[in-house]
């Protein structure tokens, strides 16, 4: 629930809000597209060079999310006590050792090991981390800053699938990885220590209080965060499922590869548009509302995948439209519910389940397609899409006391 007599967070501010939002956002591109939409264009070149299986090569982004969950907790109560400036650093210099670990990788054993420390670095690099220090820095004000943020991110396989189609196919696998880790050192760790403020002490003098900071919650709280946590779990397992999968699945639905990979095009400008629109309208109403449109949008999608061909543009347009405003409530959301204070700290725990759903529902998925193929898929997608319906009208039936504007 909100607690209004949070007190704002202290920070040392060195540039414009506009700054720190531009450079954040640019640098959660790099940070996405260098860790989770790697695979997408370098597996398939990895197992042609090294011969290495397909599946073991694209579980190394199921290691590194596994590794991501586990030390987001920590994290988030890092950010909290020492502001996100160290943590996001630090972050970029385990991004760049995974890179040059994984490029330089010649058995299974440093490939994994690579993308273990590359999971340690999207713990502290990610989206997670990035909005718990807009947190930290803006306190309540962050909303705004969290949607601008995300706007960025949407555009991550747009920009990076390219890049990394090209660095590939002019130096190779291994150069490409070596390229995004120089990228992390040269000019993502310098732009984070230069625009981040440091954080200082309040005013007052005090800290901040350790059971804040460890985010504790009272016994209603306890219930409302974990209706929170299980709808935003869902919704993660049904965004990896999908980005794994979806053009395979077309094409088992009678697509031929081009017309599965033009439809593929659309998640991109409808996640992108329909967080412009949440971010011009979204203050006006609390972020439950976004939730609940989020999931709905999903849900509808999910219905017209299982309609035919003509049913997949609108579907795949409804369903990316949800899970992008749905990245928004992620971060917006438990802001409203739980203060600024503790908010760091939360975020921190409610990545360790969403990072370990992203790593298994791509399995979960392909064992459904391996068994019943695309109907199967679909249904299953249909299912999770059908409970996060009913985990969120639970979620709002226990949090509607506190709606108010932020």
């Amino acid at each position: 629930m909100n607690t209004s007599t949070d007190p704002p967070p202290a920070v040392a501010k060195l540039f414009s809000r506009r700054v720190v939002i531009t450079v954040l956002g640019s640098l959660q591109i790099l940070s996405w597209g260098s860790t989770f939409y790697l695979p997408a264009v370098l597996a398939r070149p990895i197992a042609q060079d090294t011969g290495w299986p397909y599946a073991v090569v694209v579980a190394g982004l199921s290691v590194g999310l596994l590794v991501a969950g586990a030390v987001s907790p920590r994290t988030g109560r890092a950010i909290a006590q020492h502001g996100g400036r160290p943590v996001l650093a630090t972050g970029s210099v385990l991004l760049a050792l995974g890179l040059l670990i994984i490029g330089t990788a010649q058995n299974y054993i440093w490939y994994f090991a690579g993308w273990a420390a590359l999971g340690a670095g999207m713990g502290a690099g990610l989206y997670d981390a990035a909005f718990a220090s807009l947190g930290a820095l803006y306190g309540k004000a962050a909303r705004g800053a969290i949607t601008s943020v995300t706007l960025f991110g949407g555009f991550a396989s747009t920009v990076c699938w390219p890049v990394s189609a090209y660095l590939v196919q002019h130096f190779g696998w291994r150069s490409t990885c070596l390229v995004y880790a120089g990228l992390h050192l040269v000019v993502a760790l310098p732009l984070y220590i230069a625009i981040l403020p440091r954080r200082s002490e309040p005013k007052t003098g005090a800290a901040v209080p350790s059971n804040l900071a460890r985010a504790a919650l009272h016994r209603e709280e306890r219930f409302i965060f974990g209706m929170l946590l299980a709808v935003l779990t869902v919704s993660a397992a049904i965004l990896s499922m999908m980005g794994a999968q979806l053009i395979t699945l077309l094409q088992a639905r009678g697509l031929d590869i081009k017309t599965a990979v033009t439809l593929g095009m659309l998640i991109g400008p409808s996640a992108v548009g329909a967080r412009f629109i949440e971010m011009l309208a979204g203050h006006r109403y609390h972020p439950i509302w976004t939730m609940i449109a989020s999931v709905a949008l999903v849900f509808v999608g999910a219905c017209l995948f299982l309609v035919g061909s003509l049913g997949f543009a609108p579907a795949i347009i409804l369903y990316a439209a949800g899970n992008g405003i749905g990245s928004i409530a992620k971060g917006t959301l438990p802001l409203a519910l739980f203060g600024p204070v503790r908010y760091p700290a939360l975020m921190g725990r409610l990545a360790l389940p969403i990072m370990i759903a992203m790593a298994l529902s791509p399995y979960v998925g392909a064992v459904a397609f391996q068994h019943g193929g695309a109907t199967w898929t679909f249904a299953l997608l249909l299912g999770l899409a059908f409970a996060n319906v009913t985990l969120v009208a639970i979620l709002w039936a226990l949090s509607r006391r506190p709606l108010h504007p932020l």
